[in-house]
């Protein structure tokens, strides 16, 4: 089961930000417990749209080279709002620092341009056979499988709105 907290890639600029989108709805199982009375999303679950919308942007900038993009360091998290059912949490990651193995980027997620959560963010990024060279094939698939996801998030469409002119992947690597 995959856990996607991001509904759509609105675009991308690549090596500099990306905008994504989490529609919160009431079908969502893991409302019923919090809160019964009181649904929102989990402040948890706003960091990883966050992380996950960081992950996509890091992924375009490296042409899809790493098939393990981990979050590192997540700092000065901050909560101004909630996410109720039938809300849109827009999520915006811009890239502070991206070198060899690391990208540090500033996060936030809005609600009708009130802001919900902002934070810095530090990932790492490397492949399975960097360490264990037999690994090579769940790298490949890896890869692959996050190209696919691209394209059912709207990824080239969101690289062609950030003024990016070569896309990743194409059609025919959609998902049937």
């Amino acid at each position: 089961m995959r856990f996607a907290l991001i509904d759509r890639i609105l675009e991308i600029h690549r090596g500099e930000k990306i905008v994504a989108t989490k529609s919160l709805s009431l079908a969502e199982e893991y409302l019923a417990d919090h809160f019964p009375r009181f649904p929102v999303l989990p402040g948890v679950f706003m960091v990883e749209a966050m992380t996950q919308a960081a992950s996509w942007l890091i992924r375009v900038e490296d042409d899809f080279a790493h098939s393990i993009i981990v979050l590192k360091e997540a700092k000065n998290i901050k909560y101004a709002g909630f996410v109720f059912p039938g809300d849109t949490l827009q999520v915006e990651v811009l890239v502070v620092r991206h070198d060899e193995r690391e990208t540090e980027v500033k996060a936030s997620g809005r609600v009708d341009d009130k802001l919900c959560v902002s934070g810095r963010m530090v990932f790492e990024r490397y492949n399975l056979a960097d360490e264990h060279p037999t690994e090579w094939p769940r790298d490949e698939f890896a890869r692959d499988d996050a190209r696919k996801w691209f394209m059912l998030l709207g990824g080239p469409a969101a690289v062609a709105a950030g003024g990016v002119t070569e896309a990743v992947g194409s059609e025919t690597d959609r998902v049937r």
